[in-house]
């Protein structure tokens, strides 16, 4: 995975493909002890809604490695977060 320094990064899957990701916010958690990255590749889903997706990631890595969400907690976690975004937009 090659990260960009601003606000971009690009993931190549195990068919070659390339797709660059837009980072949308990263967080710490208190609660979880991890950090978490949100992140889009701008596509919308079939109501017109951006697409985002998340991860947890070491901020401390020289690159971005990003882990799968493991739990419900992590989920409804991040969930809040963009509901609360939403909300105040």
């Amino acid at each position: 995975m090659k990260e960009d320094k601003n606000r971009y990064f690009t993931v190549t899957d195990n068919n070659g493909k390339t797709v660059e990701y837009e980072i949308l916010f990263t967080f710490d958690s208190e609660e979880t002890k991890k950090s978490y990255i949100v992140f889009t590749d701008n596509s919308t889903d079939e109501e017109g809604n951006v697409i985002t997706y998340a991860a947890t990631y070491d901020k401390n890595g020289d690159t971005l490695q990003l882990e799968d969400i493991k739990t419900d907690e992590e989920w409804n976690l991040i969930e809040n977060l963009l509901s609360n975004i939403e909300a105040n937009q």
